[in-house]
C-alpha cells in the first residue's frame, strides 16, 4: 500500500482526538487552539508555563547525503519515537512542516511514511493550519510595501537596483526567478529587477524558526535588511516602520502545531526551512516544547548532516540553549551502494564492493558528528533487497569507525521495527557528552566558511568569486562579519558539485554570493549553481494526485 493508504486506513478507525494527545503529556484543552479535531496550535500561556520545567534529554537525526533511492530520515525519526514509547519512555517528536514546493514536486512530503507517519497527513502535507500561507503573505507584503515607498516619494532614497528583498510562493516555479516589476508606466510602480525565493528559503521562514516569542519576533523583524540606500548604507524593516504590521501576520504562525502519529506518540510540526537553501531545522519554540513536554525530544535536520546537522549544531543550538544528548545518523545499504557507484537500476543486486566504497560518505558523516563531541548511533532503514552479507559488513564498517549501526523496519512494522534502535538510543544517551562547537563566534566570515568546507565538507578551501568579495568587504564594514554563516550548497554532495559522490577531497568550494540575513542572525553563503526557487521536474508528483467527489484525496504519496 502507499503511504496515503495507510495513512487513510489507520485514521479512519484509531486517530484520537488532539485533545486526548495533548492530555497524556500534560496539556490542558484551553491551552489549545484546535483547527478541527486531529490538528492544534500550542498557545503561548501554555509555552510560559513550560518555561518553568526542566528539559527533557535531546536526540538529533540526521542522514547520509540523499540520493535517489531514498534514506527515510522523517520515518525513521517518526518511527523512533514510536519505539521509545513502546519502551514506557515519554518520547515527543518534533519535526519541520511540510511545503508545497516539493510535495507537488519530486521530493515528496515530510510526514514520515508506511506505519511510521504523522496524521493526518494530508492536511499536513497540504495546507495544516497555515502557517506557509501566513509567511508567504508576510513576505509578499513586505515586498509591497517596499515597492509602494518608492512609489510615494522614496523618503529613505531606496536604490531600486539594490533591494535584496524577493518575494515568496510555496511552490517551485523557475519562471519566478528573475522578474521584471513595475511595467506600464508611472502608475504601475518604478520599473526593477526582481525574484522570487520559495517560502521556505525566504528570512521571514528562518526568523519564524528561531523567534522565542512575539517581542523577540518583532525585533528580529525590525532588523532585517531589505536593500541599499544611494549611499550604499543598509535600509532595514525598522527604517520603513512596518515591523508591527508584518508580526502580526505571523502571530499565530509563531505558535507550535500538534498532532500525533499514527501509534499515537505526540509530535510538534512547526517551521519548514529547507537545508540546502536555508538553516533546515524546525523551530526553536517546538524544540523547545517538546523538551519540556516528554523526558525525550527526537528532532531531525533537512538533508544530510553535512547541511541539515551542522546548522542544527552551529545556528540553532546556540539559541535553543540545548545540546544534542545523541545523534542518530540515517542510511540505506542501497543508498551507500549507489555512492560507491552503482546505477538505479542494480541497486538490489547484492553488491559488497560498492558498499564499501560508498561507506565512505557514511564514514565522513560519522566523523563530522563525533567531532562535536556528542554520541553517535547509525539507523539502517531496511530494504527487502538487502542482503545478510551486505548487513553484516556495514555493521562491521561501522563498529570500525566506533559506533553500532542497527537495523530498523520503522516503515513496514511501525514501532515495533524501531525497538532495537530505541535501546541503542537509550544507551548512547547514558553515555557522556562533551559538547564542542565547529568554530569560535567571533572568528571573521571567511574563517567560519573555510572552517566548515575543510572540516565538514572535507574539502581544500573557499573561493570568493564575482561580487562576493566586495559583499565580504561590506558585511564587515557594516560589522556584521562575526554572524554565524548558512551555506547554501547541494544536498547531493559533500562538495558543491552534485556529482561528486562518496567522500570526496581536495575540492573547492565556490561561493558567489553573500546575503545578510540579519534578522534570522546569519549570513547565507551561495555556492555552485545551488538556487532558491527550485524548479518542478518533467514528471511532477501532481501529475499523479486527484480528490473523489466525497474529499478523498489520493495519489499523495
Amino acid at each position: 500500500m502507499s503511504d496515503i493508504q495507510i495513512a487513510q486506513e489507520n485514521e479512519a478507525h484509531e486517530i484520537k482526538p488532539i485533545t486526548a494527545i495533548a492530555e497524556q503529556i500534560g496539556l490542558e484543552t484551553a491551552e489549545l487552539e484546535q483547527y478541527g479535531p486531529y490538528k492544534a496550535k500550542v498557545n503561548f500561556k501554555a509555552i510560559q508555563r513550560l518555561n518553568q520545567q526542566a528539559d527533557g534529554q535531546l536526540v538529533l537525526v540526521t542522514s547520509i547525503n540523499p540520493t535517489p533511492a531514498g534514506e527515510g530520515k522523517s520515518t525513521v525519526t517518526v518511527g523512533l519515537g514510536d519505539a521509545l514509547r513502546q519502551l514506557d519512555k515519554s518520547a515527543v517528536i518534533a519535526l519541520r512542516e511540510p511545503s508545497l514546493g516539493p510535495v507537488m514536486g519530486m521530493k515528496g512530503g515530510a510526514t514520515g511514511g508506511g506505519y511510521a507517519q504523522v496524521v493526518p497527513m494530508e492536511d499536513i502535507n497540504l495546507h495544516f493550519t497555515g502557517d506557509m500561507h501566513a509567511l508567504t503573505s508576510a513576505v509578499n507584503t513586505l515586498a509591497a510595501l517596499i515597492d509602494n515607498h518608492i512609489q510615494q516619494g522614496n523618503v529613505l532614497n531606496i536604490d531600486p537596483r539594490r533591494i535584496i528583498w524577493k518575494r515568496a510562493l510555496d511552490i517551485n516555479d523557475r519562471a519566478l526567478r528573475q522578474v521584471v516589476i513595475g511595467l506600464g508606466g508611472p502608475v504601475q510602480g518604478m520599473p526593477r529587477q526582481d525574484g522570487f525565493d520559495i517560502t521556505v528559503a525566504s528570512e521571514l521562514m528562518a526568523i519564524l524558526c528561531l523567534a522565542t516569542d512575539i517581542t523577540d519576533l518583532k525585533a528580529r523583524i525590525s532588523r532585517i535588511v531589505i536593500g541599499y540606500n544611494f549611499d550604499r548604507q543598509p535600509v532595514t524593516v525598522a527604517d520603513l516602520k512596518v515591523t508591527g504590521a508584518i508580526a502580526m501576520l505571523l502571530k499565530d504562525a509563531l505558535k507550535p502545531n500538534l498532532v500525533q502519529t499514527l501509534e499515537h506518540t505526540p509530535a510538534l510540526v512547526h517551521g519548514g526551512p529547507f537545508a540546502n537553501i536555508a538553516h533546515g531545522c524546525n523551530s526553536i519554540l517546538a524544540t523547545q516544547t517538546a523538551l519540556k513536554l516528554g523526558d525525550i525530544a527526537i528532532t531531525e535536520a533537512g538533508f544530510g548532516a553535512d547541511l541539515g546537522a551542522e546548522k542544527f549544531l552551529d545556528i540553532k543550538v546556540p539559541q535553543l540553549g540545548k545540546t544534542p544528548d545523541a545523534i542518530v545518523i540515517v542510511a540505506t545499504i542501497r543508498a551507500l551502494k549507489y555512492n560507491g557507484g552503482v546505477a538505479l537500476t542494480d541497486l538490489t543486486t547484492e553488491n559488497l564492493g560498492a558498499l564499501e566504497t560508498g561507506f565512505s560518505n557514511l564514514a565522513k558523516h560519522i566523523a563530522n558528528m563525533q567531532r562535536y563531541g556528542v554520541p553517535v548511533v547509525v539507523a539502517v532503514n531496511e530494504f527487502t533487497s538487502d542482503t545478510e552479507a551486505e548487513i553484516n559488513l556495514l555493521q562491521e564498517l561501522c563498529e570500525q569507525k566506533g559506533v553500532k549501526a542497527v537495523e530498523t523496519s520503522v516503515w513496514a512494522n511501525g514501532g515495533q521495527g524501531g525497538l532495537a534502535l530505541a535501546h541503542e538510543v537509550l544507551a548512547a544517551l547514558d553515555q557522556p557528552k562533551d559538547f564542542q562547537p565547529l568554530y569560535d563566534a567571533q572568528a571573521d566570515i571567511k574563517t567560519k566558511l573555510n572552517t566548515i568546507v575543510t572540516e565538514i565538507y572535507g574539502g581544500r578551501e573557499v573561493v570568493f568569486e564575482g561580487k562576493a568579495i566586495n559583499q565580504l568587504k561590506q558585511i564587515e564594514k557594516n560589522g556584521w562579519g562575526q554572524l554565524p554563516v548558512c551555506i547554501a550548497k547541494t544536498q547531493y554532495s559533500l562538495s558543491d558539485n552534485p556529482k561528486a559522490l562518496g567522500a570526496p577531497t581536495d575540492f573547492t568550494v565556490h561561493v558567489r554570493e553573500l546575503i545578510p540575513k540579519l534578522g534570522a542572525g546569519f549570513i547565507v553563503a551561495m555556492t555552485g549553481a545551488v538556487l532558491t526557487m527550485p524548479g518542478l521536474p518533467k514528471k511532477p508528483a501532481a501529475l499523479n494526485m486527484d480528490v473523489t467527489a466525497d474529499g478523498q484525496i489520493s495519489g499523495l504519496f
